[in-house]
């Protein structure tokens, strides 16, 4: 009998979350770390036999996993973590419905209005961040409720990882599609870099500008734009910028330190010279330096805010993040 009851009480938990998550099935603590290895597993496996087999039909399987595994995990993660409250079911709208949107909005801006010059990177970071911080307002415009620090840093990683998990399919794709044929190797080689680099990116950005943007939303829904809101999304536009020109500032720094005036005279005449080894050895210590520090910045920032939130905001909940009752600000 004892049995049967502790049945029907874990049934009936289960239905409760599943309720709070709008229907989705609550997650399963360390589902994370399950989802990292064995889609790493399985990402292995695609890749062995595509290799193998020379199967092209398995590439969009190859592509897929490949962008989508660690921005999911680190949405699993976050949600784990930081936010189980807030429903898995708006998450997965974050990071599905707003990764779109991102992808989306950015595409059809960055085609008319950017154009080469020094300035493309700053007008990049400038359209991309604010489609993300739209596709967030637009996916939490029914869910009102939702506001706060905390909140704000979850979902709207949830909405960078998003970003990141499309575009990084995108690159792939252009990666395996080359002059010569299917370049296995390039697409492999994309996939991993940008799975490295994907905690650092969008995802960071987009859960700074996040959470400020929802630590000054009303409790009637309504977004607010006060200075602190503007400031925090012109600060992630210059990371995103400076991340994405790093390459260009590392080539213009190495030349600022080592040309002796014959490379700028070869060029000129329409020659391009041979960079030294230590030109190679700068350029590598400027871009891979540079991507550290905007990367330490982000993190340094990022952790700041969520000190911040735990210390006096108010989080989705309308609870602190030690659970005790806190008036909305």
């Amino acid at each position: 009998m004892s049995q049967d009851a502790d049945e029907k009480a874990d049934a009936r938990a289960g239905e409760s979350a599943d309720e709070k998550n709008g229907g989705v099935p609550a997650a399963k603590p360390g589902l994370w770390k399950r989802c990292l290895w064995g889609g790493l597993a399985l990402w292995l496996l695609t890749a062995v036999i595509t290799y193998a087999t020379k199967n092209t039909n398995l590439l969009p399987t190859l592509i897929l996993l490949g962008s989508f595994l660690v921005p999911g995990v680190f949405v699993l993660w976050a949600y784990e973590k930081h936010g189980r409250d807030l429903g898995l079911g708006v998450l997965l709208n974050c990071f599905v419905v707003g990764g779109v949107l991102g992808v989306l909005g950015a595409s059809v801006m960055e085609y008319y209005l950017v154009h080469p010059s020094v300035w493309m990177f700053v007008l990049v970071g400038l359209i991309e961040e604010a489609v993300k911080l739209a596709a967030l307002m637009w996916v939490l415009r029914r869910f009102r409720r939702l506001r706060g620090v905390r909140a704000g840093m979850v979902l709207g990683a949830a909405v960078g990882f998003g970003f990141a998990a499309f575009e990084s399919a995108g690159y792939a794709f252009n990666a395996v599609v080359t002059m010569r044929g299917l370049d296995l190797r390039s697409l492999m080689e994309t996939e991993i870099l940008r799975g490295l680099l994907a905690p650092f990116g969008h995802g960071l950005w987009t859960a700074i500008a996040g959470g400020v943007l929802l630590r000054f939303r009303e409790p009637g829904g309504r977004f607010r734009f006060p200075g602190a809101v503007v400031l925090t999304y012109l600060g992630v536009s210059l990371l995103h910028a400076l991340w994405d020109s790093m390459h260009g500032i590392a080539v213009w720094l190495v030349t600022r330190v080592t040309d002796t005036g014959l490379q700028r005279q070869l060029f000129a005449q329409g020659y391009l010279p041979e960079p030294t080894q230590q030109q190679k050895h700068l350029f590598t210590v400027f871009s891979d330096g540079g991507l550290v520090l905007v990367s330490l910045v982000g993190v340094a920032w990022l952790l700041s805010l969520a000190r911040s939130g735990r210390s006096g905001a108010s989080d989705g909940s309308g609870r602190s993040g030690r659970g005790g009752r806190r008036p909305a600000r």
